[in-house]
């Protein structure tokens, strides 16, 4: 049993990790944080934990984090960072599943978050944990930066075809995202009135992710990409449905493309590729790790690719698991959810 620690707890991402790590038969969790929750115990802060756990929300310092193996930091930008060196320093793995580690360009980071990066030398050390693109790295890794949830629908499908050249790195990526992806702290923009029966581009051209995408993009294939990224808000609490358009550098056929994508996603336990005209639906994956694959050529040489994830999911906690597994010489699939939530 790996024994585990969540902070971040009672956010929609950490409660979403307890969800998932309740049904993990190889990890036991031994301790949950909250910086405005400490003492309480979680079956009383959250009563969906009622009659399931007796843990106690505890302060989030280094030193009460005895016996505990790895990590899960599910805290605010800029917050990880002070945490990741002790953490490091006591030999506990560290699974952030915020931004404060994905960006190996600290000036990007900086200019996207508009925070200093307090520990600099340590975002060369961080694996990018996409687990389909870096499982032999993950075995290894001390420090894990789980991807954002719109890059992981976004460098899924296209990691391949940039791969192979077939694609033109000029790309356009429109996104749309359910209400959770903006987390719990409540904001104007995420209350109801102003969500429900609406839907809306947010951060248009200036959205975080955007530079993420690019920078993954291009360390993982090589190749200057420019990326036009625009997110769009639904009147949802989970998924993502994003559509790609791309131009082909060569002249190839669907069947051919799809045949790429089972290359090399095709073994992957969490990659679902659709046939030839269907596509991703978010009712087909919310509530599991999958990530959906579809894709269309239209005219001469431009494809349309769509993928869908779960954002709670395979775009952080699910995601991270999955990183857990492998960190830890575990199957790939252990203790992740395959049901979907439908109807």
């Amino acid at each position: 049993m790996v024994r585990v620690g969540v902070m971040g707890a009672t956010g929609y991402t950490g409660l979403e990790l307890l969800r998932i790590l309740a049904y993990h038969p190889g990890v036991e969790v031994c301790w949950v944080g909250s910086e405005s929750f400490p003492g309480i115990k979680l079956e009383d802060y959250c009563l969906a934990w009622q009659g399931r756990s007796n843990l106690t929300l505890q302060k989030q310092e280094v030193d009460s984090l005895e016996g505990i193996e790895a990590i899960f930091l599910a805290l605010p930008s800029g917050v990880a960072m002070d945490y990741v060196p002790p953490l490091l320093q006591k030999g506990i793995r560290v699974i952030d599943l915020g931004a404060d580690f994905r960006f190996k360009n600290v000036e990007v980071f900086q200019k996207y978050y508009q925070l200093e990066h307090r520990v600099p030398h340590l975002l060369q050390e961080a694996v990018y944990g996409i687990p389909e693109i870096c499982r032999e790295r993950l075995k290894e890794a001390q420090l894990v930066a789980n991807p954002g949830c719109y890059p992981t629908s976004v460098i899924i499908p296209l990691y391949p075809f940039l791969k192979e050249g077939v694609i033109s790195p000029s790309i356009i990526v429109d996104s749309k995202s359910g209400v959770t992806g903006a987390g719990r702290k409540p904001t104007e923009d995420n209350q109801f009135c102003e969500v429900d029966e609406n839907f809306k581009a947010y951060k248009v051209g200036e959205h975080r992710h955007q530079p993420e995408m690019k920078e993954q993009l291009e360390l993982a294939t090589g190749r200057e990409v420019n990326l036009i990224f625009t997110p769009h808000l639904l009147p949802l609490k989970r998924g993502i449905l994003t559509t790609v358009y791309l131009t082909l550098e060569k002249d190839i056929e669907e069947e051919e493309l799809l045949s790429i994508w089972k290359d090399y996603w095709g073994r992957k336990p969490w990659v679902r590729i659709f046939p030839l005209h269907r596509f991703p639906e978010l009712r087909w994956v919310v509530g599991s790790n999958f990530v959906d694959l579809g894709l269309k050529k239209v005219g001469e040489n431009q494809l349309i690719v769509i993928s869908a994830l779960d954002n709670l999911i395979k775009g952080a906690a699910g995601q991270a698991v999955q990183n857990l597994n492998l960190m830890f010489g575990k199957e790939e699939k252990e203790g992740l959810p395959e049901d979907v939530l439908y109807p």
